[in-house]
């Protein structure tokens, strides 16, 4: 009984997004400069066990390269091109990825919590199965697959505070969230037009301001989702009876 109350007070309470990076200097050296070269990080990639913790790799050109397996947390990554890199099963959390591209990564599987990922660029990226409550703030993540991944606040485990998904002002067009667990995940204001969300977890989601335009939200759980303002408009395979949970539905844009 007492557990079951303390998760609802916890569902119930609202809560701050992550705030890892206020009061960092993003213009230091520790996150715009580069310590190791393409060529160094390739030859711990090919050593037993890769580990690249802390490691200042910002601004490199680490595209195509196979990090999987490969523990990166806390790594410096900002600015970074990723794009088309093997990361499957890697350990990214904490890592800075602050405005990378990671275009068509492999990311399955892989560790990303509390990650920064603002205005990274993971356009057809994959990260289905994920554990990824990171912060996507304002990324392109335009036909991304989240299948199956885990974004949600992990109401079990508070030492640090909720960590869930924020996807504020995101582009998601066409991103695939199926079967994902977005718990609590903020995804205000962004664009998700084409969305896959079908038997998604979205229970106290925020989606105010989101544009949903032609997303299909099939057997997805909205119970309690704040869907102020957001556009619901020509959704796919979506019944009433789905929308229903929602919190503010009266204040959404409707067909």
């Amino acid at each position: 009984m007492i557990a079951r109350f303390v998760t609802c007070m916890l569902l119930a309470a609202p809560v701050a997004a992550q705030s890892v990076m206020d009061g960092v200097d993003m213009m230091s050296e520790a996150m715009t400069q580069a310590t190791l070269s393409r060529t160094d990080v390739q030859a711990i990639l090919d050593g037993p066990a890769p580990d690249l913790t802390r490691a200042r790799l910002n601004g490199l050109d680490l595209s195509g390269l196979d990090f999987r397996g490969a523990t990166l947390r806390a790594a410096r990554m900002n600015q970074a091109d990723l794009s088309g890199a093997n990361l499957a099963g890697a350990i990214l959390d904490q890592v800075w990825l602050v405005g990378a591209t990671l275009d068509g990564a492999d990311l399955r599987g892989a560790s990303l919590f509390q990650a920064q990922l603002s205005r990274a660029s993971l356009r057809g990226a994959d990260l289905s199965g994920a554990s990824a409550p990171a912060d996507f703030t304002k990324a392109d993540l335009t036909n991304a697959s989240f299948a199956g991944a885990s974004l949600g606040a992990d109401l079990t485990n508070q030492s640090m505070g909720l960590m869930r998904g924020v996807l504020t002002g995101a582009t998601a067009v066409g991103a695939d969230f199926s079967d994902a667990d977005l718990l609590r995940v903020v995804f205000d204001f962004a664009d998700l037009t084409g969305a896959d969300f079908s038997r998604a977890n979205l229970a106290t989601a925020s989606l105010a301001g989101a544009d949903l335009t032609r997303a299909r939200l099939t057997g997805a759980d909205l119970s309690r989702a704040d869907v102020t303002s957001a556009r619901l408009v020509d959704l796919v395979d979506t019944e009433e009876s789905v929308l229903a949970p929602a919190d503010n539905l009266s204040r959404a844009l409707r067909n």
